[in-house]
């Protein structure tokens, strides 16, 4: 026999939009956002009701020793806040707050009759994460810490990194992202151009560095800095000198271990095992590895494990980083991730996380719904106008944006596009226009900026690959560093190109020129890109004047951040030519006459 419901009010509360699969997982925001919320909301019969959006932030718990007078102590509860909900039509409400603090948000929706009031209907709690602002907006220069020196038969030092800083300063980035920086293993140590072996000398010692990702030896393992950069002072002190210059530090954390890491012999149980049970060599398909091994994240003693991983980002934490770059996570089960970075971030809501996943879309996603700040993208695998525009309408445009900030490389250390070989300025310009223009997180590993473009004839990615041997760049040499001094510049200087979900694409019939604008209050940019890295290219441009702020027949004055020329247009259609030897596009600031 069903049991007679308590009286109560009759509202229904459905379909609460914004919500990542009913709540499940959380939305994202940075301070200072508004977020509206939109609910369907209606009752039987005609009584008229009103609605409320209550939120409340939750901020980090302090860690404390417990005594007698708090052990049982209650944590202080934070009081709601109200905004008021409004009709829009056919049962929607909609209503919005703003979020001013990072940490976690719980929000619900209370509806109630306004005559005569009872107990109101409330929506279950809701929770959305409010991130640094630097989880959206940021220019990285991706740092390989050995290959900052002069001589190209050793490695170079923390302080020659340092000196490096007032260069990348001046070229605009305001992060430095660091390539993983602890010992690395001497066991089937790879050589140049990944060979399966180092070069060493009569008594066996390698002479080449090895990968970075095969970490732990001798001296030491995630805790510690290889001995070659220099001492944990060293870096401390590198860490000062960037923090000093406006730089924020991003670094690395690649949890492989080297035969040699001391967490092979003190903890054997943390590694997969084979049949005849030695330890087992890491693989993700169809890559196999000889000098790394994995963690088995449910051995017997998991929960130590996943305990020391959160320790290690908390020392480097300490240490002056405030961004984690992990290295293949979708190799890692997501009920790790999300316990990892949920409690991380209840003890440190200023960290960032990024996703290094280049494999299926649903995984890159889920791993973002998991918890990551960031992720990785297929933006250095686009070219075509089309794939562009349908790409970023998936990223931007679509539910992805409420809890996945796409950053745009356009090449890294593993990846190097066919696109780029053996061309010029022209082509290297072309895709950090469209890095940094179509995403508000960009990042360049360095050397770009030299035109670097031997590929490997192997693999996706630079013959003499700084991953396996000691190289030293050309710093002072010929390269496109004033072009990206000038859009980083931009990017610096002009709100809209800090916001994530605001691009707009035009139309123009010349496949080979894309059309786009990113408006964020009164600063309105317009960008049009020459897709073509070799020839001029020409057309008309129709624009959207709404989304612009402008009425269809305005006159409005156009300065190229770029180029400096200057432009008077009118209405929605007008002509452009872009010759890529001149500049790859237009980066253009809109005012209205």
């Amino acid at each position: 026999m069903a049991i007679i419901p308590t009286l109560k009010d009759n509202l229904v509360i459905e379909n609460i939009r914004p919500s990542i699969e009913g709540g499940r997982f959380m939305i994202k925001r940075e301070p200072g956002d508004t977020v509206t919320v939109q609910a369907d909301i209606f009752r039987h019969s005609h009584e008229k009701y009103d609605a409320a959006i209550f939120f409340r932030h939750v901020p980090a718990e302090a860690p404390a020793k417990k005594t007698a007078k708090t052990a049982k102590a209650k944590p202080a509860t934070v009081k709601w806040e109200q905004a008021p909900m409004h009709f829009v039509d056919n049962d929607l409400w909609e209503g919005s707050f703003t979020v001013n603090n990072i940490g976690y948000y719980e929000y619900k929706i209370c509806a109630w009759t306004k005559e005569p009031k009872d107990v109101p209907t409330e929506s279950p709690v809701m929770k959305l994460r409010v991130d640094p602002a630097y989880a959206r907006t940021g220019t990285w220069y991706e740092m390989w810490p050995k290959s900052q020196g002069t001589d190209p038969t050793k490695s170079a030092t923390w302080k020659d990194c340092e000196k490096q800083l007032d260069y990348i300063a001046d070229l605009g980035f305001d992060t430095v992202y660091l390539v993983p920086i602890h010992p690395i293993g001497v066991t089937n140590r790879k050589g140049a151009n990944n060979a399966l072996h180092a070069k060493t000398d009569k008594k066996g010692k390698p002479l080449e560095p090895g990968c970075p990702y095969a970490v732990g030896n001798k001296f030491g393992g995630h805790y510690a800095t290889d001995p070659e950069l220099g001492s944990m002072k060293d870096f401390e002190h590198f860490a000062k000198a960037a923090r000093g210059k406006g730089l924020r530090l991003a670094l690395d954390i690649a949890l492989n271990c080297s035969p040699d890491h001391p967490y092979v012999k003190e903890h054997p149980e943390w590694f997969y095992h084979e049949p005849d049970g030695s330890i087992k060599f890491a693989e993700n398909p169809p890559k196999k590895y000889e000098d790394i091994y994995p963690f088995d994240y449910y051995n017997k003693n998991y929960k130590e494990l996943w305990q020391e991983i959160e320790n290690i980002i908390l020392f480097w934490a300490d240490k002056g980083i405030e961004i984690f770059r992990i290295d293949n996570p979708h190799t890692k089960p997501f009920p790790f991730w999300e316990w990892l970075i949920a409690d991380v971030k209840e003890k440190r809501p200023e960290l960032v996380f990024l996703a290094e996943a280049f494999t299926r879309p649903k995984m890159m996603h889920r791993l973002a719904k998991a918890g990551f700040d960031m992720s990785y993208t297929y933006f250095a695998w686009r070219s075509a106008k089309w794939e562009f525009e349908q790409y970023l309408k998936e990223l931007t445009q679509s539910d992805a944006k409420e809890y996945m900030r796409g950053i745009f490389f356009p090449t890294t250390p593993d990846i190097f596009p066919k696109y780029l070989a053996y061309k010029g300025a022209n082509a290297f310009k072309q895709r950090y226009f469209l890095a940094g223009t179509l995403s508000s997180l960009t990042g360049m590993y360095n050397g770009y900026e030299l035109c670097e473009n031997i590929p490997s004839p192997i693999k996706e990615e630079l013959q003499d690959s700084e991953k396996y041997q000691y190289k030293v760049h050309n710093w002072a040499g010929p390269g496109i560093q004033d072009f990206v001094r000038r859009v980083n510049t931009a990017r610096l200087e002009h709100p809209a190109l800090q916001e994530y979900d605001n691009l707009d694409f035009h139309y123009c019939a010349n496949d080979q020129l894309m059309v786009y604008s990113k408006k964020t209050g009164d600063d309105v940019l317009l960008f049009v890109c020459n897709m073509d890295m070799d020839n001029a290219q020409e057309g008309m441009v129709e624009l959207d004047m709404a989304k612009l702020g402008l009425n269809d027949d305005s006159f409005f004055f156009l300065k190229d951040l770029i180029t400096d020329e200057s432009f008077v247009w009118r209405g929605n259609k007008n002509f452009v030519r872009l010759d890529p030897n001149k500049a790859p596009g237009h980066l253009l600031v809109l005012k209205k006459i």
